[in-house]
């Protein structure tokens, strides 16, 4: 009996938590919608005309996702904690007209997936088959945002996009890290049966220790994108892929192998790109292009170029230096420089820059990945 009585409590436990669980999920979606309310005053207060770019801010959401990370006490870890509330926000500011985004397709890539983590779902997103056509598409104003890779934790600079800003007006409004984990796709019975593996050129570089000790004799296949090679592992016979979750759900492709990138690390930080440079969010970084000619050959100009910034104790995160396209032997330098560019103390050292520069343009003033 008493055994009974116990199973009988605990029925009523369940089922009482059960109804405090419905009861919080009301309340939730209630402020939810609440919420989105809010997001419809900020779109009628720019007008019936304004597009979904225009009361878009990307400094505004950063300072949002800081403040969710700042007061969360779990049991739900951050970054859950972060994909959450990207989301609620991507739906309250796709309620009139979504996002464009456009980005170096064609689906199922590593970018469209920063594309949603930067994002959220409810933008529209446009694969474009090389990097100048969404710089193009960007410029144009048929897509709102672009997103680019930049660099890999293992592989270095992409150096084309980088290429791309020399020439571009565009300016960078945010930065995407996204872990890699690349998994070997296919629909063969077994890796015996892979005769080939057709991936990116990075994916294959990324994992050729993995691929070395398992699958020594198997063709590799340099391909345009993963997104290619997937579409090749699901058409051919004998043929199998490397990519992320999203091209085995894209192309109904099983994963065979998990994680077969040869660093447990490895990332990749992708570019936002737009029309637009942006206010401080309180936590930024700028990029600058910079030329200028050193009396003491590559040493001179490196010198001329990082003593302002040392002088005003400004921290330098990155430099890379690219053919100006100008004339021969003559190098611009991507810097990314920690803070905003129209705040101190980077405005005074970018002043000074300035002054003793050939060519000088910032590239972008924006926040930090959230992370």
């Amino acid at each position: 009996m008493a055994r009974a009585s116990n199973k009988d409590a605990s029925t009523q436990d369940l089922a009482s938590i059960r109804k405090r669980i419905d009861e919080v999920d009301q309340q939730i979606q209630a402020l939810i919608n609440e919420r989105a309310r809010f997001a419809q005053q900020v779109g009628i207060s720019k007008g019936e005309h304004a597009a979904a770019v225009d009361y878009y801010r990307p400094e505004r959401e950063a300072e949002v996702l800081r403040a969710v990370l700042k007061r969360n006490e779990g049991p739900l870890r951050n970054e859950e904690m972060l994909r959450l509330f990207r989301e609620i926000m991507s739906a309250c500011l796709a309620q009139q007209e979504p996002l464009k985004v456009g980005y170096l397709g064609p689906e199922g890539t590593f970018t469209q997936t920063a594309v949603y983590k930067h994002f959220g779902h409810s933008v529209r997103g446009l694969p474009f088959s090389t990097i100048d056509e969404v710089f193009q598409e960007v410029e144009c104003g048929a897509a709102d945002f672009g997103v680019v890779p930049i660099e890999n934790s293992t592989e270095g600079t992409v150096n084309h996009t980088l290429d791309m800003f020399i020439t571009s007006p565009l300016k960078v409004g945010g930065e995407i890290e996204l872990r890699i984990e690349q998994h070997l796709l296919g629909n063969v019975s077994g890796l015996d049966a892979i005769e080939r593996i057709c991936a990116h050129e990075q994916s294959l570089a990324q994992c050729r220790g993995w691929l070395r000790e398992y699958l020594p004799h198997v063709e590799l296949v340099g391909v345009s994108s993963n997104a290619a090679g997937a579409r090749r592992a699901r058409d051919e016979k004998g043929t199998a892929a490397i990519g992320g979750e999203a091209a085995s759900e894209v192309y109904d492709l099983r994963i065979m192998v998990n994680n077969i990138e040869d660093q447990s690390d490895n990332s990749t930080r992708f570019l936002v790109i737009g029309r637009k440079l942006l206010a401080p969010s309180g936590d930024d970084k700028t990029t600058i292009l910079i030329s200028t000619t050193g009396t003491a050959g590559g040493a001179g100009i490196l010198h001329a170029l990082l003593q302002p910034l040392a002088s005003h104790g400004v921290s330098m995160s990155r430099i890379e230096s690219r053919p100006s396209r100008r004339k021969n032997w003559d190098y611009v330098f991507f810097i990314d420089v920690e803070g905003h560019a129209e705040e101190s103390p980077l405005k005074e050292a970018l002043g000074e820059l300035e002054k003793d520069s050939s060519l000088f343009r910032i590239v972008g003033a924006y926040p930090k990945a959230v992370k």
